[in-house]
């Protein structure tokens, strides 16, 4: 008898294996994948009723997959080919999204798919409409692949501009507006191959986060010279009060501030203990194709400290922009950038006073202070080298351009008067040794 078992296996072992083979590790990417002890559990959001015709709402199948994943004990959503159309979808801690090549989580026009809750925005807390992916206390999140976060931006536009040509002194925050995501309180975080698109407000908003990676994505949306041209308020990355973040390999052509660095505002914002400092921020081999800036300190930001640029190709945008608010006290130190190419009509320095919407409240105007800022081994061409003024109460510590070697198209040097405190070291223009005039 054991004789006769040991021939049978002979022969059907063989088959067994060539079935095997014969299975596409595709088709163990599902949900159901979690059978083999210790792979990762896949949920793909198109077997579980959500449909990617651009068409179908799927905000509550996929919120529905996201709970059932978290409360199997976490895995990897799996967002396939097609165009997912979806309101505001809630994170869960151990649930990851993957996104296929042709997979789009196209973001609802519709400001009501978006619930309003007590959220960060523009250095406070305010009931503010949900970004279309929030995380929050998300430790180990991973968002990856090569799909698309797609806001459906235009008619937030639309809307805002409207407002504001009808209504003078309209704000940002007079047109409610959704961000495309909105990770907080979150540590070890990566984002990876996402291209975030048209957002109806910030790209990519970082509040209370630490050790933060964002590696070959995409931040687009349109940005025109020409007044409503441009997409209001569209932030690539907004790194608020957030530790440890590195941005690499990254693409930028966005209607506002490439990188914004960003904390409170007010003259007690040094006592706001929901804003520490922005510390330990690198930015390296990025492209800056149109913006407000490379990087920016500002418009609400209190302390921002050890940043670093390398590596950085700059189309047509400021490379550094520092804000100085007269109503905020504000430290900007230790930012070096290195190794940048400029193109187009771009800017090398804008340092200047931010009066837009300021409020003293009835407070004395508080200091400000910037110091050991490094700017080296830039080279191309620019339109200008831009401008240096800081606020009445502000003071410039260390402020270096070592080896500049630029092509200018308008040789009238920094405007604004603060020029003198700037050390130069190595810097041409136009081929001709360059002196603060």
């Amino acid at each position: 008898m054991k004789g006769l078992l040991f021939k049978i296996s002979l022969l059907i072992t063989p088959l067994l294996t060539n079935v095997q083979s014969k299975v596409k590790p595709e088709a163990m990417r599902t949900e159901h994948a979690s059978a083999v002890v210790g792979a990762p559990r896949y949920y793909d959001i198109s077997r579980s009723g959500a449909v990617g015709d651009g068409k179908t709402m799927n905000t509550k199948s996929i919120q529905a997959l996201i709970d059932k994943c978290a409360k199997a004990g976490g895995g990897t959503l799996l967002i396939p080919k097609g165009v997912f159309l979806s309101g505001a979808l809630f994170l869960k801690p151990g649930v990851n999204i993957e996104m296929r090549d042709g997979a789009v989580l196209k973001g609802s026009t519709n400001i009501e798919d978006y619930p309003k809750i007590l959220t960060r925005i523009e250095g406070h807390f305010e009931p503010w409409r949900a970004a279309l992916l929030n995380g929050d206390k998300v430790d180990h999140l991973r968002i990856t692949g090569n799909g698309t976060l797609d806001g459906s931006g235009k008619p937030f536009w639309l809307l805002f501009y409207a407002r504001r040509d009808s209504i003078p002194g309209t704000t940002n925050l007079n047109v409610e507006r959704p961000r495309l995501a909105f990770i907080q309180n979150s540590r070890d975080v990566k984002i990876s191959g996402i291209r975030f698109l048209n957002s109806g407000f910030w790209n990519l908003h970082l509040y209370r986060d630490q050790n933060v990676e964002v590696t070959n994505c995409r931040f687009e949306a349109p940005g025109g010279a020409k007044p409503h041209d441009h997409a209001p308020s569209s932030d690539g990355i907004d790194v608020d009060s957030s530790q440890d973040i590195n941005i690499i390999k990254c693409y930028f052509s966005v209607g506002d501030d490439d990188i914004a660095l960003k904390g409170s505002k007010g003259p007690l914002a040094m006592g706001d203990h929901d804003s520490p400092p922005v510390e330990r921020v690198t930015i390296s081999d990025c492209v800056f194709e149109s913006g407000g800036g490379v990087v920016t300190c500002g418009s609400e930001a209190t302390i921002v400290r050890h940043v670093k640029v390398e590596r950085c190709i700059a189309r047509g945008v400021n490379v550094l922009r520092l804000k100085l608010r007269p109503d905020t006290p504000q430290q900007y130190e230790d930012i070096t950038l290195d190794g940048i190419t400029m193109e187009g009509n771009s800017t090398l320095l804008k340092v200047s006073p931010w009066t837009q919407y300021f409020d003293l409240k009835g407070q004395q105007p508080p200091s400000s202070t910037v110091r050991n800022i490094s700017v080296s081994n830039v080279k191309g061409s620019c339109a200008t080298l831009g401008e240096m003024k800081g606020t009445e109460r502000t003071t410039f510590g260390t402020f270096t351009l070592k080896n500049i070697d630029l092509q200018v198209k308008k040789e009238a040097g920094f405007a604004g008067g603060a020029a003198d405190k700037l050390t130069l070291v190595n810097v041409k223009v136009n081929g001709q040794p360059y002196q603060v005039k």
